[in-house]
């Protein structure tokens, strides 16, 4: 079956592609919601990592804090499957980013799940968050493709 996710997922410039594995599931025969919360962690890492701004804040002894994350599941997934999970920016704040992650699945063709999620920038160095630099913020912007206000 051919994937719907391209479509789907065309306005997230990083798409992560993970198979659920048998123990994603729990008793109930399901993926578990922590499971969710996890692959939304290796989507934020790769949007950090594909995109260089991991190297480009390790530079200054910068780094990203989770905040908050919240997801909302609008389908139950099930194993076998593949999911892809998007993961964008839609906001830059002084201190934060806001995130957010779409999950498709590829056997039922849709999106599954969405979660929303802020990340601080926090200067390792003199532990506590810190302002985020403008290369840092052009960075973003050249990857969304977008000026944000």
């Amino acid at each position: 079956m051919k994937s719907d996710a391209p479509g789907l997922l065309q306005d997230y410039p990083i798409v992560l592609t993970l198979p659920i594995l048998w123990g994603d599931q729990d008793a109930f025969g399901h993926v578990n919601n922590v499971v969710y919360f996890r692959w939304c962690e290796s989507a934020r890492v790769a949007y950090l990592n594909d995109t260089g701004l991991q190297a480009l804040m390790s530079q200054a002894n910068l780094g990203p804090i989770l905040a908050s994350i919240k997801c909302d599941y609008l389908r139950q997934l099930n194993y076998p499957d593949t999911v892809h999970i998007g993961a964008r920016i839609t906001r830059i704040g002084t201190k934060s980013v806001s995130m957010e992650h779409a999950v498709f699945s590829d056997s039922l063709q849709a999106i599954v799940a969405k979660s929303d999620s802020v990340v601080v920038l926090f200067d390792y160095g003199q532990q506590k968050s810190c302002v985020i630099p403008i290369d840092v913020r052009d960075k973003i912007t050249a990857v969304e493709g977008r000026s944000f206000a």
